[in-house]
């Protein structure tokens, strides 16, 4: 009996992966996916059928927006019945915003979707493209005894490492090991063999997949620092085109003690619109009220962003501030695991 052939779409979005060297220009230009066999031939060894398409027009990821993230959780909703698991090849810069983007916007879901990319482009040498890319395709194909996916969530894989995809954050601007994920172990490790860590890995999706593509964008951040004054802080905070704050803290959720610093979220607050606590650091968990210095923002309703990422914190308050929820309501969903974005009773 010959072995079973899965069936992968790759997504190319842009980015490093996506180049390879033009001998007569002597330039990078974008790769041609439709020849991928051609320049990976190790993919026609793979027990898979690999079909590739891209954006329009592929685009640096620094210009990655909502409206591509709708437009890739769409694609996948009306491919989700053809294919085993999805790859998007994608640039590192907001790699982690994208992952924490469709992991809220795709609900139940059963199939792999993993995001890579490469910090040198496929046709240089010492290229870490081709490993990303065979190995993402590998775990996107990986399937239990039962049938169902290994891996049923949008994750991030870079350099051996498989991450939850709103669990990721870029540390690295030039080492292969780009990304990390410390308040989350990583969903497998990448040797000689694929270690999956089955009890971190969520569950599938029992119900129908569900995709939300709406977005509410306006959104602001204000990241504290010593020093910062009343009239920069209202600048940020008096915009009345936004309708949801973070407020970047140190360590565990702490700010200024300052009476014209409270008085200004306060007030914000009281407007209806809400505020979320994210630290500075990138682990750790933010717990409002075991110090003097956040206590005074618990009582005036920021509310905590536990041990999310910025970019997942930022991700998850564009998807709620789009469902029209009360300011209430918005702080449940906000504080609660929604999918594995957040450690449910951290540290």
């Amino acid at each position: 009996m010959s072995p079973v052939r899965h069936k992968i779409l790759i997504l190319y979005t842009g980015g490093t992966i996506g180049m390879v060297k033009d001998p007569k220009k002597d330039t990078f230009i974008p790769f041609n996916f439709q020849h991928l066999l051609d320049q990976i031939p190790e993919i026609s060894a793979m027990e898979c059928e690999v079909e590739c398409d891209s954006l329009d027009h592929p685009i640096d990821s620094s210009d990655m927006k909502p409206e591509h993230w709708a437009r890739l959780a769409k694609r996948i909703q009306k491919d989700y019945d053809r294919y085993d698991g999805f790859v998007i090849l994608h640039g590192s810069d907001t790699m982690a915003y994208t992952a924490s983007a469709l992991s809220f916007m795709i609900k139940n879901l059963s199939k792999p979707v993993v995001l890579t990319g490469s910090q040198l482009p496929i046709g240089v040498p010492r290229s870490d493209a081709r490993e990303n890319l065979l190995t993402s395709i590998e775990i996107a194909i990986a399937k239990k005894a039962d049938g169902s996916a290994v891996v049923p969530e949008v994750c991030v894989y870079f350099e051996y490492d498989l991450y939850r995809g709103n669990r990721t954050h870029k540390i690295s601007a030039e080492d292969f090991e780009a990304f990390t994920s410390i308040n989350c172990p990583p969903l497998a490790t990448v040797g000689v063999n694929i270690k999956y860590n089955h009890s971190r890995i969520q569950a599938s999706g029992l119900d129908p997949l569900n995709v939300h593509t709406e977005w509410c964008n306006d959104v602001g951040i204000l990241s504290v620092f010593p020093g910062m004054t009343p009239s920069f802080v209202s600048s940020v905070l008096n915009n009345p085109e936004i309708k949801g704050f973070i407020i970047r803290s140190f360590g565990s959720g702490n700010a200024p003690t300052d009476p014209w610093f409270l008085e200004k979220i306060e007030k914000v607050v009281q407007r209806g619109i809400p505020i979320a606590n994210i630290s500075q650091c990138i682990g750790g968990n933010v717990e409002l009220g075991k110090y003097e210095a956040s206590k005074a923002m618990l009582e005036a309703g920021v509310i905590s962003g536990s041990d999310m990422t910025l970019e997942a914190g930022l991700t998850k308050m564009m998807h709620l501030l789009a469902q029209d929820l009360s300011l209430e309501a918005f702080k449940k969903q906000y504080e609660s695991n929604l999918r594995g974005e957040l450690t449910d009773s951290p540290f």
